[in-house]
């Protein structure tokens, strides 16, 4: 864990004046972090999300932060694979290399399981194949840039999950935060058996997984309900997590830091990793199975109906 990580900040964000940045699921919490610091500091940056009301509401704040940031949005539903192919189709006819893929989107804890458009369980769905399938569909333009990069983002609570082959969709028996490990352990398996795929097949991209902590969003809300005892604790006890911009922090770093690698994971620094400034986190055992991580790569491309 290197001390100058530990002391990163969005200060220390590198000026780009000529890059592209696309972000799933950043009109609020996280993602819209993510996207406020990265057009503060010259990048362009797409917003996307399954509101255009909302995605405006974004723009326009950052707009009051920075008038000049070079921000759009793109609708997008990552629980149908219809609406990723669209939004990919659209992206490969304007034929711009993607510089920076941030894949944050995310559901957490629905009480009763639900299913995707495709017949997914909600979390795995969206969480894990809805990005996978993006970032197959993207593969072409982050190719075309001089030094892609793919951030993944996953959760603290991947350090319970298990990759259940039996059951992936959770239909024998769905236990919200059992099915939510699940997923978030994906992301991270994915991001890192990414790099070693760019490794084998000489893609160039750099993949790198993050998670933002203990952090002040609505994710817990919208998900398990605002009345379930998580949102309850979110709502009546907001000191226990920290701000959704200090949040952001490692997922920047990762995206944007010189210092940041290939093929690793980073988080906050202190209490267990739940808040502070980056730093390298540590890698689950169950993340580490490379025999897991490859069949789960290809069950995947499977599932999402995808070449990569």
């Amino acid at each position: 864990m290197k001390n100058e990580v530990n002391k990163w900040t969005t200060a220390n964000i590198p000026q780009k004046s000529n890059g592209l940045a696309v972000i799933t699921g950043s009109t609020e919490g996280i993602g819209f972090e993510d996207a406020l610091a990265l057009s503060s500091s010259g990048w362009e940056v797409i917003i996307m999300g399954r509101t255009p009301q909302k995605g405006a509401e974004a723009i326009a704040r950052i707009h009051q932060v920075n008038p000049r940031a070079k921000v759009s949005f793109e609708k997008i539903d990552l629980a149908n694979l219809t609406s990723i192919k669209d939004f990919a189709s659209r992206m490969t006819a304007k034929g711009r290399a993607i510089d920076l893929l941030i894949n944050n989107a995310g559901v957490m804890t629905p009480p009763k399981r639900l299913e995707t458009a495709d017949g997914f369980e909600l979390q795995f769905g969206t969480n894990h194949l809805g990005h996978f399938a993006l970032t197959a569909q993207l593969l072409p333009l982050l190719r075309k840039a001089a030094n892609p990069r793919v951030v993944t983002v996953s959760s603290v609570a991947n350090r319970e999950g298990a990759i259940n082959f039996d059951d992936l969709q959770s239909t024998a028996s769905y236990v919200p935060m059992k099915a939510y490990g699940q997923a978030k352990l994906a992301n991270l398996m994915f991001a890192l058996e990414l790099q070693r795929q760019s490794d084998k097949h000489g893609w160039g991209i750099t993949s790198i997984a993050a998670h933002p902590g203990v952090s002040r969003t609505n994710l817990l809300i919208t998900g398990a309900g605002q009345w379930s005892v998580m949102g309850m604790v979110r709502t009546f006890l907001p000191f226990l997590f920290q701000p959704a911009a200090q949040g952001a922090l490692p997922t920047l770093y990762a995206a944007t830091s010189p210092e940041a690698k290939g093929g690793l994971y980073y988080g906050p620094s202190k209490m267990g990793e739940t808040r502070g400034t980056p730093a390298t986190a540590q890698i689950p055992t169950q993340a580490a199975d490379l025999n897991t991580s490859l069949k789960l790569w290809e069950v995947s491309k499977a599932l999402s109906r995808v070449g990569i």
